[in-house]
């Protein structure tokens, strides 16, 4: 006889793959001006734009597993990829991704505490990185680098970024004196706590990642622009994609029309002719939607029966002192749906 929690499990993941599916199959229509784009473009830098994503996504992934490396291998991969896909399909980006792919852990048996943290540790440390290149970009055309170099679009969103990167990474310390401080806010610094620790304190060649799965999507973008008749400084295009990228907070499905607006009017402000950036930010936006929301779609597909499937979900997470001792104790699943799961505050050892 089935459980009613076990049929609760396969009815909301089943939505959430109904979900994905229908968000990328709701890009179809808007892919008529992107195919007009295309038709424009070389071949091999378009060839080069879908591989240079491919290797964000691949990024993503490795540094994914760096974190939640108590997952199996080929379950954590696969919970990567639906991360991703759901961050680029669904609303509430990256963040969003986070949080269902928290939840999906937590059907996996993972404790909430520590799905928690490391998702904390995965939004702060590639929040962090992009921060990084902000302050690093800004810098850049301060001392001269090609681009505006005017106060508005150098100085002041690298002495933002800066300070802000500074008051999130002080919060654990704060917290130390103020033992009454809400539970939500103790999650976020647990979060920072965690993304500092396995940054300098436990490194990994996992960690590079962090860079590519910026760098990468970026260079995407740069590609797109250079393939459609323009082209501008990193600095500069570093600037206008991560101001861009604001607009995705915006709750729309896979921030169509949003993101094109933000990011092509980002990158004219940071001096793009406006027609071949509109072109650009159309087949850039088509390769970020369709290449980690398909990957993520049919790895989805193989990860859903498994967790779902009770004689299968206790080998998706091992605990802590399991992979310390040899042979591995597997944790007993925790089979309880969306209850006990508290949504983390975006965008991630070995297999």
């Amino acid at each position: 006889m089935i459980s009613v929690s076990k049929i609760g499990r396969r009815l909301i993941t089943l939505g959430l793959l109904a979900a994905l599916a229908v968000a990328l199959l709701a890009s179809v229509p808007g892919l008529r001006g992107v195919l007009r784009e295309i038709g424009r473009i070389n071949a091999i830098w378009l060839a080069i734009a879908i591989a240079l994503e491919l290797a964000s996504d691949v990024s993503f992934v490795v540094l994914f597993r760096r974190f939640f490396d108590r997952l199996s291998g080929r379950d954590g991969r696969a919970l990567a990829w639906t991360e991703q896909a759901t961050g680029a399909l669904l609303p509430g980006g990256g963040a969003g991704g986070l949080a269902i792919g928290g939840w999906l852990a937590h059907l996996a048996g993972a404790p909430t505490d520590w799905i928690v943290r490391r998702s904390g540790g995965v939004f702060f440390l590639t929040s962090a990185v992009n921060g990084a290149t902000v302050i690093g970009a800004g810098l850049a055309l301060m001392l001269g680098a090609a681009g505006p170099n005017d106060f508005a679009r150098a100085a002041l969103p690298a002495l933002l970024v800066a300070a802000g990167i500074a008051s999130v990474a002080a919060l654990p310390l704060i917290l130390r004196s103020r033992p009454n401080t809400p539970r939500w806010i103790r999650a976020i610094s647990a979060g920072v706590s965690d993304a500092e620790q396995t940054t300098f304190r436990q490194p990994s060649w996992r960690l590079i990642a962090a860079l590519g799965y910026l760098g990468f999507d970026i260079a995407v973008l740069w590609t797109c622009l250079h393939a459609a008749g323009d082209t501008m400084s990193v600095p500069a295009l570093v600037l206008a994609y991560n101001l861009g990228y604001l607009a995705n907070a915006l709750p729309v499905p896979g921030g169509i029309g949003v993101l094109d607006a933000g990011l092509a009017g980002a990158l004219v402000l940071y001096g793009a002719s406006p027609v071949p950036a509109a072109a650009a930010v159309l087949v850039y936006h088509a390769i970020a939607l369709w290449v980690p929301g398909l990957g993520g779609l049919l790895a989805y597909l193989r990860l859903r029966p498994r967790l779902v499937n009770d004689a299968a979900a206790p080998q998706l997470y091992t605990d802590g002192d399991a992979r310390a001792s040899g042979p591995k104790r597997l944790a007993r699943p925790r089979v309880a749906a969306m209850d006990g799961y508290s949504r983390p505050v975006r965008l991630p050892a070995g297999d």
